[in-house]
């Protein structure tokens, strides 16, 4: 019965962990579970939740995209710096987003041509167009530091009815993947990395399917990028650097397989929650900050074993 449930909803072990350490976080900070604290907590991981969603549906292929993070700083600096030239209104602001999205899918398809259509490996290709994009990122700002526009930044962590925006963020987050849940594409994702010479067999265009994946981890790279840019408030052309290979645990902790053909988008985003209750929970408990990425790289190792045991349990 346990494996059948698990079966169908692979996230559950995610949302127990999740959930655990929500406590112990409240246990060790009790403002950390109070609207203030969980406001700061999605503020700050919305960016990781978004990569995460974007790697999966590369996962889900059975491919990999080792330039997320790479695209996440190219695409905030070309966002930070084309609203400064623009004069940083409102109108500026929203073609700058616009750019932004075309650069992020512009990635995802470059990646997808060369993964899927040259038949390159995947973990070597996207990393040297990991690579390519940070150099593009360094070209466009060689320092950091340029700040994003005031309104840009004060509407990320502000509040419209008294509701912080983030959670109106989070809503339509939660919209939109429901509705993509719902694709055809996603299906064909999925039938692709559980088998892809069958997939080819029965007609699907296999070719095109992951090209397509790609392209939509570009734009929810790009969507990440926004959510950095409104949290520093402003450009870094390295600032995505560290956050590939979270979203990448972030998808096996949601109980997605790296082989392809199963796992959630829930799953990734209740992945990325974990890593960031990790680490708030080892700065509550006053660990030594020379022994903090020891201690939440080992407690994520635990949770991802915790996660893949439970997975192949099911699987089988």
């Amino acid at each position: 019965m346990m494996a059948r449930i698990l079966a169908r909803y692979p996230f559950l072990p995610a949302l127990v962990i999740a959930l655990v350490l929500l406590a112990l976080n409240g246990l060790y900070q009790p403002r950390s579970v109070s609207v203030i604290g969980l406001t700061g907590l999605t503020k700050t991981y919305l960016a990781l939740m978004l990569l995460a969603i974007a790697q999966t549906y590369v996962v889900y292929a059975g491919d990999i995209d080792l330039s997320v993070g790479a695209i996440v700083s190219l695409v905030n600096v070309v966002l930070v710096v084309l609203m400064e030239r623009w004069g940083g209104g409102g109108m500026s602001i929203f073609a700058a987003m616009a750019a932004g999205l075309l650069v992020g899918l512009a990635c995802g398809l470059i990646n997808g041509l060369v993964v899927a259509a040259l038949r390159l490996q995947a973990i070597v290709a996207t990393f040297a167009t990991s690579i390519f994009f940070t150099g593009v990122a360094l070209w466009v700002l060689p320092v950091a530091g340029l700040p994003a526009p005031t309104a840009f930044w004060r509407t990320y962590g502000g509040r419209f009815f008294e509701v912080p925006f983030v959670f109106y963020a989070v809503l339509l987050l939660a919209l939109v993947l429901y509705l993509m849940a719902r694709l055809r594409l996603t299906t064909q994702l999925l039938a692709v990395g559980d088998d892809a010479q069958s997939a080819f067999q029965s007609g699907l265009p296999v070719t095109a399917i992951r090209i397509k994946g790609y392209a939509l981890c570009g734009v929810f790279a790009a969507l990440a990028a926004f959510c950095i840019t409104g949290d520093t408030a402003s450009g870094d052309p390295l600032v995505g650097g560290k956050m590939t290979l979270f979203s990448v645990a972030a998808v096996v902790l949601g109980g997605a397989a790296l082989s392809g053909g199963f796992g959630t988008v829930v799953g990734s985003v209740f992945g990325a929650l974990i890593i960031g209750l990790i680490n708030s929970l080892v700065y509550f408990v006053g660990t030594p900050s020379e022994w903090q990425n020891l201690v939440q790289g080992l407690a994520i190792l635990i949770a991802l074993m915790a996660g893949i045991l439970v997975g192949r349990r099911t699987r089988r």
